[in-house]
């Protein structure tokens, strides 16, 4: 079995808030891609690239773990987590609920301000996908999605929408892979958008349910053709 050996292309890093600052590379790296999912992160080779010292990277190694985005191996450090295909509709299920509620929750509650934002938000999007940067597309993405629950109002809502954070960032990742063009992820929000501004409880559950489960087919698709020797990679 050969490991692959050479840097992923992790930026440099300044002394100030080390672990969050690693933590922060890392995710980059892998809701991009560049850290495929079942790969090896091992400490060593982290510190190296980034000149610094094994304990901020092992502390962000445990950060990263608790939200979902590595797993322990013990003994062996991390590695990043896979889905099975069975985690992915669970995942997208209970997404769908919360999205389809908060949606209709947010029209209701809708502002001029807040039609501001959220118009803004998806120009965000087309611009992130002008200059192509996975990782910030993926962070844009999931902002839109999450200002929908913040306009809905419930906090409780919103809090079940961040608990699944880590591991929604991981999937709009693989969204990215669906598409050749970076613009379709973009375009594949307007008519949900163009769905709440309706008003219509009725339509905007149906543009989520058409929004989010066009992605789930794609996604579960994606994972049970996920190479099965990716597991064996390693970031050294």
């Amino acid at each position: 079995m050969r490991l692959a050996s050479k840097p992923v292309g992790l930026p440099a890093i300044v002394s100030q808030d080390l672990v969050t600052q690693i933590a922060r590379a890392l995710t980059d790296a892998i809701i991009s891609g560049q850290i495929p999912p079942g790969a090896k992160v091992a400490e060593a080779a982290v510190a190296r690239e980034l000149g610094v010292s094994r304990a901020p990277v092992r502390e962000a190694g445990r950060l990263l773990e608790s939200q979902g985005l590595l797993v322990s191996i013990p003994g062996r450090g991390f590695s990043v987590r896979t889905h099975a295909p069975d985690e992915i509709d669970d995942l997208y299920d209970l997404r769908i609920c919360i999205e389809k509620h908060a949606a209709v929750l947010a029209a209701q509650r809708m502002t001029p301000e807040n039609r501001l934002a959220l118009r803004r938000q998806l120009d965000v999007l087309h611009e992130t996908a002008a200059i192509n940067d996975p990782a910030r597309q993926v962070e844009e993405d999931y902002r839109f999605h999450r200002l929908i629950c913040e306009i809905s109002g419930n906090r409780r809502l919103l809090k079940l929408f961040d608990d699944l954070a880590s591991e929604l960032r991981i999937v709009i990742g693989l969204i990215g892979r669906l598409y050749d063009d970076p613009q379709r992820i973009a375009q594949t929000h307007e008519p949900l958008l163009a769905a709440i501004e309706t008003g219509d409880a009725a339509q905007i559950q149906g543009g989520v349910e058409y929004h989010l489960g066009d992605a789930w087919r794609g996604v579960a698709q994606l994972v049970r053709n996920l190479p099965t020797n990716q597991t064996t990679e390693k970031v050294s």
